[in-house]
């Protein structure tokens, strides 16, 4: 592991040892409201729905997905919310998604997230 690697996860793992893990403060939401409200929830437990629109498994050992859910605006990218699970789901599948709302991520390379929806629980709509 390169050392810039080493310190980004470093940096994204310091982050979730503040995170609540209490699923009974969740707070729903849309994809929108998210970015709206960043600033309050980051760093809480959050639950939205979408659609999947991509999948990249198997990176730093766990599955990044992306999905929308019809809110937000595609030129300012705020249509848009990334998320990293260990759950597989598919491009086009309806998921519900449970977990840790961090701010302004930066894992180097230019992969950066200004939200990341972290270690979440994801399933699919029936």
């Amino acid at each position: 592991m390169t050392r810039m690697t080493t310190l980004a996860l470093a940096a994204l793992l310091s982050g979730l040892a503040a995170a609540p893990l209490h699923a009974d403060d969740a707070v729903s939401t849309s994809v929108a409201d998210l970015y709206k409200d960043k600033s309050s929830l980051g760093g809480r437990q959050v639950n939205v729905q979408g659609k999947v629109v991509k999948v990249n498994n198997h990176i730093m050992q766990r599955n990044f997905i992306h999905i929308q859910d019809g809110t937000g605006n595609a030129a300012d990218g705020t249509n848009d919310l990334t998320i990293t699970t260990q759950d597989d789901v598919a491009v086009g599948d309806q998921v519900s998604a449970s977990g840790t709302l961090l701010l302004d991520q930066d894992f180097g390379f230019g992969y950066r997230y200004s939200l990341l929806l972290e270690q979440a629980r994801v399933t699919k709509a029936r």
